[in-house]
Order: C-alpha cells, then structure tokens, then sequence
C-alpha cells in the first residue's frame, strides 16, 4: 500500500519533510518517518534519487554547502554529502501543489 500511496506524491513529501529546514538524505528520511507517524519508512534507494531529481533536473533543491570527504591517504573522494535546502522555487511548487503538512495522515502507533 506504502507505494501506492506514494505514486505521484514523493517529490511533495520530499519537499515537505524539507520544510522545517536543511538535512543530509538519511535525515530527510528520518524526517518522513516521523511527520507520517511511521506510516512512510522510505529506503535511500527512494529518497536519494528522488533529491537528485528535485535538485538537478527541477531545481526545486539548492546544495550549496556540497561536502566531499577526502581521504587523509589518498586524497580521493570517499563520499559525498548534500545539506540539500528547499529553493524559491521549490517553495513556490510546494506552496502551489500543497500544504503538505503530514497532519492529514492517520499515526501509527
């Protein structure tokens, strides 16, 4: 059902669980967990293509604090992190769409 639910509805939840301020993907994850009362427990393979999306090809998504993590030896990058925040157009969107509040949805308990 998860998914179903979903379809259509994941680049607004990704919006909304922004709403209260910058995070790393996994965060963004925590995020969705909590505002759906547990109801959306979203894997990274949902969550960090839907941020690419929203960052790349919408640019509903700024990453302006992009933070490599080099390694001591070798120099090379191990990671990469985005501290991904909502853009004035991704406000706009998320404003035009939807309130997006989460409130709407029944909490599990």
């Amino acid at each position: 059902m998860e998914g179903e639910m979903l379809k259509g509805h994941l680049d607004l939840i990704v919006l909304a669980a922004l709403s209260s301020g910058p995070a790393h993907g996994y965060a963004v994850i925590e995020e969705i967990r909590r505002k759906s009362g547990r109801a959306f427990n979203l894997p990274e393979g949902t969550i960090y293509p839907a941020l690419h999306r929203l960052e790349a090809f919408l640019s509903f998504l700024t990453c302006p604090d992009h933070i490599s993590n080099l390694s001591e030896w070798t120099g090379t990058a191990l990671a990469s992190r985005c501290l991904s925040q909502i853009s004035a157009s991704g406000a706009a969107a998320r404003r035009k769409k939807c309130d997006c509040s989460f409130d709407h949805l029944p909490q599990r308990s």
